[in-house]
This record gives C-alpha cells, structure tokens and sequence, in this order.
C-alpha cells in the first residue's frame, strides 16, 4: 500500500458511491481494466491427457511475445466483454471503448466508467485517435471515475480477471491467436452462466474498517 492521503480517500469514496447508486434508467456503469500476458508456446508437445488424470507438460518452453486483454464489466447487466490485442496504447483504449459503446449502449445517455489512472485513460485518446464525431460522442458520454494509486482492489474487473487467470490463463499460450479463442470461450460461457460480483463494500464500511487511514489524512477523524 502506498502514502495514503485525503487524494486516495477521496476516489476511494466515489468508487463506492457509484457501486451503491440504484440501477438508472439511460445510465450504465462499467468498470474497466487491462491485464497484460506473456505467449509461451511448448518445445515438446504436451502428452495428451487421459480421463482422471492431470496434464503433463515439458518444463521447456519458448516465449512468443506479449499481448494484452482488455476487459469491461457491466455491473447492473452481470455482463462482460472482452479483446486481445497485441499491446495497450492509447488507440487500443479508444477503438476498445468506441466498439463496446457503438455496440452495447448506443441508447444510454451516460456511462459511469470505473478504470484506474492509466495514462491512456484519457479524454484525449479519443480524441488522438478515432473521428471528431466519435470522440466528442465518447467524451460527451462517458463519466471517468479513477481508482486511486495502488487502489486496484476497488475495481470489479479486477475479480473477473482474478477468475480469467484461474479459469483460462493458467495454462501456455503460445499465440494471440490462440488467446482470442480462448478468452472469447471464457467470456461466452461466463456471460451464459449469468455470473455476477456481488460487492458489499460501502463508504460505511470504509469508514468503519478503514478508520485508521481516515485518522492518518486528518487527525480530526480520531474516534473517541
């Protein structure tokens, strides 16, 4: 955990306010992040796996590059949606965004977006890389709400990636090809599944199990 500070507390809070919101009409919230993976394909083909017995692989592998999936949580849907592209710049984040939005939620007026402060999170990628029209339509549309510094935790992507890892990523892929078959089959079936997070943690709770830090940022929050 880094310097906790009136900055942290503060996008801390809001992130909790808006996970607490009532469900609104013509305003979703989605919550938004990447996660980087190595491709490490097999020297050795694997032995194929027998019923009721585990895997085997070769300890000797060889790195295929890097790539990266990018994936958004609807929160009041239950719903996920995902890519893989070969790296995340500020026009991976832009065309990600404009696809997810054209397709999904061109009828909602606003979109509460709940990502971490990357420097391509920004108004200006859409800008910097999609059409005028596009880019003011996002701009106009989508509501930055920032997870503080060392504060992923606070993001729900962060659950369905934690389950990504476990569920489809623990295991080589040696192509970006290969990892798009894959997270769209994790996806597919996840959606299917209807599968949802179900977060408790409120700005009450925070206040409560997190009094320490309050009374770190400002000594005027000591309890009696």
């Amino acid at each position: 955990m880094g310097q906790i500070d009136g900055e942290y507390l503060a996008k801390l809070e809001d992130v909790l306010r808006i996970y607490t919101h009532p469900n609104q009409s013509k305003r979703a919230r989605i919550c938004f992040d990447e996660r980087p993976c190595q491709l490490l394909d097999d020297v050795v083909a694997p032995i194929a796996v027998k019923p009721g017995k585990a895997a085997k692989e070769d300890n000797e592998y060889v790195r295929q590059g890097t790539s990266v999936v990018l994936l958004a949580y609807d929160l009041d849907k239950g719903i996920r949606y995902t890519q893989t592209r070969e790296q995340r710049t500020k026009a991976d984040y832009a065309q990600f965004m404009q696809y997810i939005i054209a397709t999904y939620y061109a009828d909602v007026d606003y979109i509460d977006l709940i990502q971490d402060n990357l420097n391509t999170h920004k108004y200006g990628s859409f800008y910097e890389h999609l059409p005028l029209a596009q880019a003011r339509l996002l701009s106009g549309k989508l509501v930055f709400h920032f997870t503080p510094k060392h504060g992923s935790w606070l993001n729900m992507a962060e659950i369905e990636f934690s389950a990504l890892a476990r569920q489809c990523l623990n295991r080589r892929i040696g192509s970006l090809e290969e990892l798009t078959r894959q997270v769209e089959l994790w996806t597919d079936e996840r959606n299917k599944r209807a599968v949802r997070v179900h977060w408790s943690f409120t700005v009450a709770t925070a206040e409560d199990k997190l009094n320490r830090w309050y009374e770190q940022v400002n000594p005027v929050n000591k309890s009696n």
